[in-house]
C-alpha cells in the first residue's frame, strides 16, 4: 500500500503545476471585461440616439381609403427585412408599428375586438393606439413608425422607439 491518502490518489494534482490566480488578478480581469462591455453597450446607445427620423426614407404605404376602420395592411419599412403593419383605428386615426415583438421578435397581430397587438409566442400584448406593453414578457413598447398624410396618401417617414 501507498503512504498517500486516498483523496491524493483519486485527485493527483501537483499544486506547483496548478495555475493559481490571485483575487487581485481576478478582480483586475473582471474590471477590464466589465469596462469593455460597458463601453461596447455605450457605443450602441450612442449610435441609436444619433439616428433621427430624417435618416429614414419616405415611403408610400397606402391611401386613406384603402383600409377600412379596424383594418390592417402589412408592409415593409424601412427596409425589405423589416415587417410592419398599418392599422386604421378610427376615421382619421392611423398608426403603424414594426411587426416584431420586443421580447423575442415573434410577429405581432392586431386583435380588432380588444384593440390590441398580440404576440402569440408568449402571450404578450401591446396597446394598438400607443404601442405600450399591456401584458406578458415584452420589455419595452413596439417601435412606432412615424406617419404623414399628404394628398390622400399615407407615408412612412421614420421610426421612433
Amino acid at each position: 500500500m501507498s503512504d498517500l491518502p486516498k483523496w491524493r490518489t483519486d485527485f493527483p494534482i501537483l499544486w506547483g503545476a496548478d495555475n493559481y490566480i490571485s483575487r487581485r488578478e481576478f478582480a483586475k480581469y473582471l474590471a477590464l471585461v466589465s469596462g469593455a462591455t460597458a463601453l461596447g453597450n455605450g457605443w450602441f446607445v450612442l449610435q441609436k440616439s444619433r439616428s433621427s427620423p430624417s435618416d429614414y426614407p419616405s415611403q408610400e404605404v397606402a391611401t386613406v381609403d384603402e383600409i377600412p376602420i379596424g383594418g390592417v395592411k402589412l408592409f415593409r419599412y424601412p427596409s425589405q427585412n423589416d415587417p410592419a403593419l398599418l392599422i386604421r383605428l378610427a376615421e382619421d386615426q392611423y398608426v403603424a408599428y414594426k411587426q416584431r415583438c420586443t421580447h423575442l421578435t415573434c410577429p405581432v397581430h392586431f386583435a380588432k375586438e380588444s384593440s390590441r397587438l398580440v404576440c402569440p409566442c408568449h402571450n404578450g400584448a401591446f396597446d394598438a393606439a400607443t404601442g405600450e406593453v399591456l401584458q406578458g414578457p415584452p420589455p419595452r413598447p413596439l417601435p412606432k413608425i412615424v406617419l404623414r398624410i399628404e394628398e390622400g396618401r399615407i407615408l412612412a417617414v421614420g421610426v421612433t422607439g
